[in-house]
């Protein structure tokens, strides 16, 4: 399934992202221990973007968050900007603003979690896997090879400064939607080969086609389905486990399945 141009052939991902987006009415934005979660207005719909929650290191007495207490005040597009921000929990609440702002592909939707979507596409290949996920005990014995690359290696990872080592010989590069928060996806799409096919998953994963014109092939995102159920776990510090039990759907979008409308 990969594709014969060079990965990466658009420098400026978000900027193709943002440029397609509609504007909102900002509802709540939620900063939860684990997960990040901005609630909309679009054009009278009420939705809800989720994101991982990172931060990172700052001189001490430096905000996290800028305009804390007042982010409500921003536009949809105004926080979906964020996304660029170098303060990983501010660029956290500009990826939830952008998942909030896209718009519901349902029809274009399957209904699969990422788990599964990897073992399809990577049976007897070897799979690189960027980012430490709980599926991936099961996932083993599904693949050919499974290669975890991770920056806080658990046992039996990878360290991703090995990224440049392990991916170009990957069949199957399945990449965690954080890095679009931390900004490293451009630099792991660039070590992709032409012909890897490469999923984006995770609640942080943008559900656009988009996606599909910088290299990725298949995103498996999460869509809320209930947004008050789903604010509150967030909120009392719930895991991506209890979040998906509260109110989440599990869905997938594939490039060569993507029929454009109009």
């Amino acid at each position: 399934m990969g594709m014969a141009q060079a990965r990466n052939d658009r420098p400026n991902l978000i900027d193709g992202i943002l440029s397609v987006l509609p504007d909102g009415e900002c509802l709540q934005v939620c900063i939860g221990m684990h997960w990040t979660a901005v609630v909309l207005d679009v054009a009278g719909e009420r939705r809800c973007g989720l994101a991982s929650s990172l931060n990172g290191n700052h001189d001490h007495g430096e905000p996290d968050v800028l305009w804390a207490g007042s982010l409500e005040t921003m536009s949809g597009l105004a926080l979906a900007g964020l996304i660029r921000d170098e303060r990983l929990a501010m660029a956290s609440v500009g990826a939830a603003a952008i998942n909030a702002l896209l718009p519901r592909n349902q029809d274009q939707w399957e209904t699969i979690n990422a788990e599964e979507v990897i073992a399809r596409h990577g049976e007897g290949k070897t799979v690189v896997l960027v980012g430490h996920f709980p599926f991936i005990s099961r996932l083993r014995s599904q693949v050919g090879e499974l290669i975890v690359l991770e920056q806080r290696p658990q046992p039996g990872d990878v360290h991703a400064n090995l990224a440049g080592e392990v991916i170009p010989k990957a069949g199957v590069v399945a990449i965690t939607g954080t890095t679009l928060i931390n900004h490293t996806l451009t630099e792991l799409l660039s070590l992709c080969s032409p012909e890897a096919t490469v999923i984006l998953l995770g609640p942080s994963a943008f559900l656009s086609p988009v996606m599909f014109e910088y290299g990725i092939d298949l995103l498996c995102g999460s869509v809320v389905t209930d947004i008050e159920a789903v604010i509150k776990t967030i909120m009392q510090g719930g895991n991506f486990r209890q979040v998906h039990l509260a109110g989440v759907k599990l869905v997938s979008m594939s490039r060569l399945e993507w029929t454009p409308k109009g």
